[in-house]
């Protein structure tokens, strides 16, 4: 992993100042970025990360079956296994924001109910997606909803926290969680690829019209306005 920039938000109590966010920038594989630890130490942490090579990534129980070994291989396309989340999500360089969010136990942000404790981050993106001029945003803090191929197809279902512009997917939120932290995993498209994602998948595969519509950034917003204006809504959070 190559480290891109670091900063540290900073509160202070008395006399003794205290991290209250860390937040990384970082470009490498989505392989050695899923396998990342979070050391608790830091307390609340934010990572940014950029694939520098193509993958795409299983949901933690989703069989290796529904995936065309073959076309990944011919489209260049790395397959790995996320530790989170039902169905694969696509990661090209360059056409996806990828933010993980880690939240020690203990933590005012942290929920013991797993659903509710995503609904934060997906008011973070929303609000931060309103801040850049985008209407029709909601958070979906309801039961899940499910497709045709959410199963297979990380955004053609619609989770707890996740956020809809104009009633199409734009993030995607996931969870890891042990005794000691929470890793919230969400992720935007700046662009979107139905016609490469269905192409990836086992017979019988959808069409790529088959698929939900999803919302990606490019041409809605600046990719790296809407990175700055979430690390912005993340240290309002209390």
């Amino acid at each position: 992993m190559v480290a891109i920039s670091r900063a540290c938000g900073l509160t202070v109590q008395g006399s003794v100042s205290k991290p209250v966010w860390s937040v990384e920038r970082v470009e490498g594989s989505a392989a050695d970025f899923h396998a990342r630890e979070p050391d608790v130490a830091l307390g609340r942490q934010a990572w940014w990360y950029a694939v520098s090579r193509r993958a795409l990534a299983l949901g933690s129980a989703q069989p290796a079956a529904t995936i065309d070994r073959e076309a990944c291989e011919r489209h260049g396309i790395e397959v790995i296994r996320r530790r989170s989340g039902g169905g694969a999500v696509l990661m090209l360089p360059g056409e996806l924001l990828w933010l993980d969010v880690v939240i020690p136990r203990g933590d005012p942000l942290w929920d013991d109910d797993i659903g509710r404790s995503m609904w934060w981050l997906g008011d973070v993106w929303a609000r931060s997606l309103c801040a850049l001029g985008q209407s029709e945003v909601t958070v979906h803090h309801g039961p899940f909803v499910a497709s045709s191929w959410s199963a297979n197809v990380c955004f053609d279902g619609i989770g707890a926290g996740e956020v809809l512009v104009g009633g199409a997917k734009a993030v995607g939120i996931s969870q890891r969680r042990t005794r000691h932290w929470a890793r919230l995993q969400s992720a935007v498209h700046t662009v979107w690829r139905p016609d490469v994602m269905t192409a990836l998948l086992a017979v019988p595969r959808p069409a790529p019209n088959d698929l939900r519509a999803v919302w990606s950034v490019v041409p809605a917003v600046d990719p790296e306005a809407l990175v700055d204006t979430v690390v912005e809504a993340l240290m309002d959070q209390e």
